[in-house]
């Protein structure tokens, strides 16, 4: 079957079927419910120790061109889990890119090779899309440089329906390097979608990028803000924080000037509305004291494990009808 052929099937109850996730625009609502509700059965599969194998014999292509903690280890959990397997890379220095190979011909040899998926993080905004044009399989978008990070965004979704009962109608603040952090600028779409207020607290220089504040406004019927204080945070139902990208500044003195820009710790706790709960899509540096841990609301850590039954979730419904 030819890549474009596999890439149009589909059916009503699965509409994702060989499909590539690239962007989570790409997705509609009743899809991301559908990735939902698929991923409450996962949860529930994987607390009961439940045997799975919808993707038996079925492998798994990772292809990180940039290191990763969380998304590469619960991709490579959440496959085994559903009795596949992995193979691939974690750097670019175990590739043929080295000796100067393109991303276009490792895509076309890792698709030919048999393997069911590719899972692709690269430092390149767009490189996502590109690798898609020139593969037989789907491909899953694991961050694309500034771009976007739309397996986040869903299981960052999963966590407000776990911790807050809900993903829709919630005053969110999202606060951090705002610019260069490709989890926001999925999780503000995946937010708007449902109707969540946002208030973007960030440095100037370090806001969300003036296209995505744009589409926001003149796309969604929602309330956004921006600003550079931390104490718009004090009010809200969530805390999305995020770290100072320090690998997407050119100088180090550049980086400096921001790392320490915001940190919530007890005392900013103290402060803020009851039931507020505090995210962040890791790794975590200096912006959440490790003294708010064991704190109720700190939930990023459950967040992190949410990971393997959303992505069970994605790779279930992209290889099978």
């Amino acid at each position: 079957m030819s890549g474009a052929a596999r890439h149009k099937e589909a059916n009503s109850c699965n509409s994702l079927y060989g499909k590539d996730l690239l962007d989570i625009r790409d997705l509609d609502k009743d899809q991301i419910k559908f990735l939902m509700r698929r991923a409450d059965t996962m949860l529930g599969a994987l607390n009961s120790s439940k045997r799975l194998d919808p993707l038996k014999n079925m492998i798994l292509g990772k292809l990180f061109f940039e290191e990763s903690t969380r998304t590469r280890q619960s991709f490579e959990i959440a496959i085994q889990k559903l009795g596949g397997g992995y193979t691939g890379f974690n750097s670019d220095k175990e590739t043929s890119v080295m000796k100067g190979e393109s991303l276009a011909d490792t895509i076309k040899v890792m698709s030919l090779m048999y393997a069911d998926v590719l899972v692709l993080r690269h430092p390149d905004e767009g490189a996502g899309r590109e690798a898609a044009t020139h593969s037989d399989v789907p491909v899953i978008n694991a961050g694309d440089g500034v771009g976007q990070h739309p397996t986040q965004a869903l299981l960052d979704l999963f966590t407000l329906r776990m911790e807050k009962g809900r993903m829709k109608d919630l005053n969110i603040a999202i606060v951090g390097d705002l610019a260069n952090g490709r989890t926001v600028h999925s999780l503000a779409y995946a937010l708007a979608l449902f109707n969540n207020n946002m208030t973007f607290i960030a440095p100037p220089e370090l806001q969300l990028p003036r296209r995505i504040i744009s589409d926001l406004k003149n796309n969604y019927s929602i309330s956004t803000q921006k600003t550079s204080s931390i104490e718009a945070a004090l009010d809200v139902d969530v805390i999305y924080m995020t770290r100072i990208q320090r690998e997407r500044f050119k100088k180090p003195e550049d980086y400096a000037r921001f790392a320490s820009s915001y940190t919530i710790d007890e005392d900013f706790m103290s402060k803020a509305r009851e039931g507020t709960i505090v995210m962040h899509p890791g790794p975590r540096l200096t912006e959440i004291s490790p003294k708010i841990d064991s704190l109720p609301g700190s939930v990023y850590f459950r967040q992190a494990s949410y990971g393997v039954p959303v992505r069970m979730a994605i790779l279930k419904s992209l290889l099978v009808k």
